[in-house]
């Protein structure tokens, strides 16, 4: 198993790098639609159903499988021997700021839920300044991975 793993860990890697780049990229842009949903679109109207739209196809199309991708593929890294010394703190940092990413996740699509109703009751605001939080998840992760400084 070891062999085939580490046979196939380059284009794992590769598979990797691309669907935390998709993930990433829906989880910069889904609270920027909650802030213009938020701040200019009354319940019921043409622009609330269109950001409805395009949050929900976001979410289930773009984010959930490349989040699913990213777990998968990164398992798999973790698992290749030779790969990482768990016995360094840089993976484990890196880990536990990967959870903190997918709870982000799952609390976008919370907040994509209450949208879905109407029931959103946060400002703007809220979602600009939740909107730092994958930010510094990512420079932590990113980090730990390149610099590993511990």
């Amino acid at each position: 198993m070891g062999d085939l793993l580490g046979t196939i860990y380059p284009w794992v890697k590769a598979l990797h790098i691309a669907a935390v780049i998709s993930w990433m990229a829906g989880i910069f842009y889904l609270p920027r639609l909650f802030v213009y949903h938020a701040e200019t679109a009354t319940p019921g109207s043409e622009l609330s159903e269109t950001l409805k739209i395009m949050e929900r196809k976001l979410l289930r199309v773009i984010m959930n499988p490349a989040m699913m991708v990213t777990w998968v593929a990164g398992l798999v890294l973790v698992m290749t021997p030779g790969i990482i010394d768990w016995s360094e703190i840089w993976p484990w940092i890196k880990a536990v700021m990967i959870v903190g990413m997918t709870w982000f996740h799952h609390n976008l699509g919370q907040w994509r839920k209450l949208f879905e109703k109407d029931a959103n009751e946060k400002p703007g605001r809220y979602y600009r300044m939740m909107n730092e939080v994958p930010t510094v998840l990512m420079l932590i992760i990113v980090v730990m991975v390149v610099v590993r400084p511990f």
